[in-house]
């Protein structure tokens, strides 16, 4: 296995300093070296390599055969290597294969919609889209962006916040017409809930009785995968969600889900955050450039619910 050795391009730097220049003088005081730090560099790398570079005289320095052809390749790899260093750092043309995984709802209703516009505006992307409530080990799986709703854990991650949304327990008209209306959180022990195939920070839902928190859960009659299947069980009539409004409240405007219990609701929220790994180097154009468009584009308000004076909810705000 070759040796890994960090100095290689310095020490093509200085030799090609040394030939362009004339001499270890010259390329001393251009590289703010002095000349015997200059000569004692060419020894090494001569000894490293196995060959003679230069001809020393008094008067004048000259190539070698080896040193001609050494001092060509030596151009080639560092106008390379600052072309490269270039593209990595400009930022100016995102480009290459783009990796987002995303919360399934959010994805669905706010992602999606804007893809082809950000596509649009970065012809040279490629996007992979895997939309999964699981949450990821970025690395692992090897993605660029992470979009997660709910409390993060703590990692070493760089989260920027898209917005956030109130939690809202909830229930279809069939459903409530055959169970009854729960009044009090004690009553969900008689109804039946749909939760989750997934471990939750907060097991139980919370609920609050003036100055007093309390949790109350009903018997899962089934679990889901997802936020978006949870909320179909919960439109087929199978039993009460706890879900995010920015997911459901369309529902509730038109009828389709019913806020149950709602005077008690704690008025907690879950956040919704990109999340990507950002500490250890610059991020490349096309994470920047896709992190940026979703801060200006997507629009996820925290609008409360009200009732109106016919009995039905509407968002408000």
């Amino acid at each position: 296995m070759a040796r890994f050795d960090t100095n290689r391009s310095a020490e093509m730097e200085v030799f090609v300093r040394v030939v362009d220049l004339g001499g270890f003088t010259q390329a001393a005081r251009k590289l703010r070296l002095t000349p015997s730090g200059v000569s004692k560099l060419i020894s090494r790398l001569e000894a490293r390599l196995g060959a003679r570079l230069v001809n020393r005289t008094t008067r004048k320095l000259t190539l070698t055969a080896e040193g001609q052809a050494f001092y060509e390749r030596s151009l080639r790899i560092l106008a390379e290597m600052e072309e490269a260093e270039r593209e990595a750092a400009s930022g100016a043309a995102p480009r290459g294969r783009l990796t987002v995984n995303c919360n399934i709802p959010f994805g669905m209703l706010h992602v999606m919609p804007l893809i082809p516009r950000f596509l649009a505006q970065h012809p040279d992307v490629t996007l992979d889209l895997v939309l999964t409530d699981t949450v990821i080990d970025l690395m692992q799986e090897r993605a660029d962006v992470a979009i997660r709703v709910g409390p993060l854990r703590a990692s070493r991650l760089v989260a920027r916040k898209l917005g956030t949304s109130r939690m809202v327990v909830v229930g279809a008209p069939d459903y409530l017409a055959r169970c009854g209306m729960p009044k009090i959180p004690a009553d969900l022990a008689d109804h039946r809930g749909i939760g989750w195939t997934f471990p939750r920070s907060i097991r139980g839902w919370p609920f609050r009785r003036g100055d007093h928190a309390e949790e109350a859960l009903p018997p899962p009659v089934a679990r889901a995968s997802d936020g978006e299947a949870a909320r179909r069980l919960c439109l087929g009539s199978v039993g009460l969600a706890r879900l995010a409004l920015f997911h459901i409240g369309p529902d509730i405007e038109s009828g389709r889900l019913v806020p149950v219990l709602q005077s008690y609701n704690p008025g907690d929220r879950e956040d919704i955050h990109a999340v990507y790994v950002g500490h250890t180097a610059p991020l490349p154009a096309r994470v920047r450039a896709f992190i940026d468009f979703l801060a200006d584009h997507v629009q996820v308000s925290d609008p409360a619910l009200k009732r109106t004076g016919d009995g039905k909810w509407k968002l408000v705000g």
